[in-house]
């Protein structure tokens, strides 16, 4: 579908993923940036061209929301790290739709229903539209599966294996103190397991929806592995015995056994006292049913490129989505309540 008009669009917020995002809209030939929302009074008044390494846009970076509310845009990307329902509330209401890589909106039924409720009267309100969407989950949940699907008549099984190898990640905060990487294994704690649950959960259940299988429940478990041997890392050292590989599992159960599952596993080395078949980074897909297939899809890119490439692969479905979720029916939008994202290339 090619977009009916033009969109004006507004980027909020100017992270890794929104800064990709931003840059995306300014060249994008159907899209006109008209605002950009920044959460640091620092960032105000700066061009918008200056954030994402493009010339001037002549569109200056507000730390104001009503000056947001007041554009008059069709569209604003919602990029934030945290969701803030009262800013959603407020947007929707005032005439903006929203596509954002927030994991909130996936699914309307998995909203708390008082926070659905206000979501969609703010829709109601404004006659507009909120759609999440991304690269994982989004893209690989539920666009690819939906694809590879259409070829079967009996679904046994669905596993999305996603590997990230870390080796050449030179953030030792991020591996060694927020990840746990080079410490003695533990067990995975609630807190740990809730983050993906809540994330891949309701993308699990649009995906079981549209297969006519509503899942009855789903549950998160995790597991790590320990170096071998001693290994060095761009990040630094680790020793034998310690943590070298995470996994993570989401799965969709149906009839007391996973129907859908979500698999994240992140490595620093292949060196590790498990059988995991790890994988370089990217995705495999295998489907148990009449029509059994196997996919891999790779990353095309050298590992020390990876955290310079990555963020284009979650901004750009939810900037190509912008006309699609622009043109949509009021309310909270599902993957499968759009017709299919096409995007329109320069």
């Amino acid at each position: 579908m090619a977009p009916s008009r033009r969109y004006r669009v507004a980027q909020w917020a100017t992270g890794n993923i929104g800064t990709r995002s931003l840059r995306a809209v300014v060249e994008h030939p159907d899209l006109d940036l008209v605002g950009v929302f920044v959460h640091t009074p620092d960032k105000a008044g700066r061009d918008a061209g200056e954030l994402c390494g493009l010339g001037r846009t002549e569109v200056l970076t507000t730390y104001d929301i009503d000056e947001i509310l007041a554009l008059d845009a069709d569209c604003v990307l919602y990029m934030p790290r945290a969701c803030d329902f009262d800013e959603v509330c407020r947007l929707l209401a005032s005439g903006a739709n929203i596509v954002t890589t927030r994991g909130e909106f996936h699914r309307a039924a998995s909203l708390a229903p008082e926070l659905r409720a206000r979501v969609e009267a703010a829709c109601a309100a404004g006659g507009t539209s909120i759609h999440s969407t991304g690269s994982s989950p989004g893209f690989i949940t539920e666009a690819v599966p939906l694809a590879l699907t259409s070829i079967q008549r009996r679904l046994d099984r669905l596993t999305i294996d996603e590997f990230a190898d870390l080796s050449q990640r030179d953030s030792p905060g991020l591996l060694f103190d927020i990840m746990g990487f080079g410490r003695p294994p533990a067990e995975f704690d609630e807190r740990r397991l809730a983050h993906p649950r809540d994330s891949f959960g309701p993308s699990l259940h649009v995906l079981a929806d549209a297969l006519a299988l509503p899942l009855d429940s789903v549950r998160a478990e995790g597991e790590v592995a320990t170096a071998t041997s001693t290994v060095r890392i761009a990040a630094g050292t680790l020793e034998p015995g310690t943590v070298a590989a995470q996994r993570i599992t989401v799965s969709g159960i149906r009839d007391g056994r996973p129907l859908l599952r979500f698999r994240a596993t992140w490595y620093c080395t292949t060196e590790i006292d498990r059988s995991w078949n790890l994988r370089s980074t990217g995705w495999r897909i295998q489907v148990e049913g009449d029509a059994p297939l196997d996919i891999d899809i790779h990353f095309a890119v050298p590992l020390d490129r990876i955290a310079e490439v990555s963020p284009s692969y979650t901004a750009n479905r939810a900037v190509n989505a912008v006309p699609f979720v622009c043109e949509a029916a009021p309310g909270i939008r599902s993957t499968t309540d759009l017709p299919q994202i096409v995007a329109t290339l320069n």
